[in-house]
C-alpha cells in the first residue's frame, strides 16, 4: 500500500519549551486513549538544532506520570543530552533514534503495542482497505519485518528503508507506529491507522467485508488530506 509520497505540510513547533509541554500532553492523551503498555512504548519529538537531539519518555513512569520537565533529551546513540534522573529504554531509542536520523522530515515517531493494531500486524493478509479509516491511507502504509524487540542498531537502516514515504507504518508481529512533521501530524496518522485496525479486528467474525474499490480509496486519501491541511494541524 506504499505509493508516491504526499506533500508535507507545517513545521514543528521552534523552541524546545513548547515541544516538551505538547509532548507530555500527548503522552496523556495516549494514557485516556487506553494506548499503554505499562511503562513501555514511546512518543518521541526532536528538538531543534543539527544535532538531531530528541525527548523520550523516561523509563520507569506510566504515560499518566509524564510531564515536560521529566522528559528525556538524549542524542542519536541514547546518550543523556542534559541531566535527568531517569534512564531510557534502549528498545525505545534505537528504533526513534533510526527514524529521526534517517528521515529529514520525521520531527515526530508514536509507537504503539494496542490489542489490535498487535492483531493486524500479526496477520499474514496486514491491513485491509475495506473499511472507513483504512481507505483514507490507501499508498500511505509501510510494512517491516519482524527482527525481534529492536535493540540492534543494524537494523535501523533496514527500518527507514521499509518506511520509505509513508507515515503509517505497520510492524509485522509487533505494533504500529507513525511519522510526522509535528505532533498533531504524526497523532493523525496514527490515530486513523489504529481506528483502522479496531473496524477490521471488530468486523472480522462477521465474515467477508463489502470491497471498496481502489479508485475510491485513493478519493478518500486526497479528501482526507485536503481536510487536514485545511485544519492547520499538518
Amino acid at each position: 500500500m506504499n505509493a508516491a509520497p504526499p506533500p508535507l505540510t507545517g513545521s514543528p513547533p521552534a523552541d524546545e519549551r513548547t515541544l516538551r509541554t505538547q509532548l507530555a500532553a500527548c503522552y496523556r492523551i495516549f494514557a485516556l486513549l487506553g494506548w499503554t503498555e505499562l511503562i513501555y512504548n514511546h512518543i518521541t519529538v526532536r528538538v531543534p538544532g543539527p544535532e538531531r537531539h530528541f525527548l523520550i519518555n523516561p523509563f520507569g513512569l506510566h504515560f499518566s506520570e509524564v510531564t515536560a520537565s521529566n522528559l528525556v533529551k538524549i542524542d542519536l546513540q541514547g546518550r543523556t543530552v542534559d541531566t535527568s534522573d531517569w534512564p531510557v529504554n534502549p528498545a525505545g531509542f534505537t528504533l526513534h533514534a533510526a527514524i529521526h536520523g534517517g528521515i529529514d522530515h520525521a520531527h515526530c515517531v508514536m509507537h504503539t503495542h494496542t490489542t489490535a493494531g498487535c492483531a493486524v500486524a500479526g496477520s499474514q493478509a496486514g491491513l485491509s482497505p475495506d473499511n472507513f479509516y483504512a481507505a483514507q491511507l490507501h499508498g500511505r502504509v509501510a510494512y517491516h519485518a519482524f527482527e525481534g524487540i529492536t535493540v540492534h542498531a543494524e537494523e535501523g537502516p533496514r527500518v527507514v528503508q521499509s518506511i520509505g514515504h509513508a507515515q503509517a507504518v505497520i510492524l509485522r508481529n509487533h505494533g504500529l507506529l507513525s511519522w510526522g512533521v509535528s505532533i498533531p501530524q504524526a497523532f493523525a496518522y496514527l490515530w486513523t491507522l489504529q481506528r483502522a485496525c479496531e473496524i477490521q479486528v471488530a468486523g472480522a467474525a462477521l465474515g467477508p467485508t463489502v470491497p471498496v474499490p481502489e479508485a475510491i480509496q485513493r478519493r478518500c486519501t486526497a479528501v482526507r488530506s485536503t481536510l487536514r491541511r485545511r485544519a492547520r494541524y499538518v
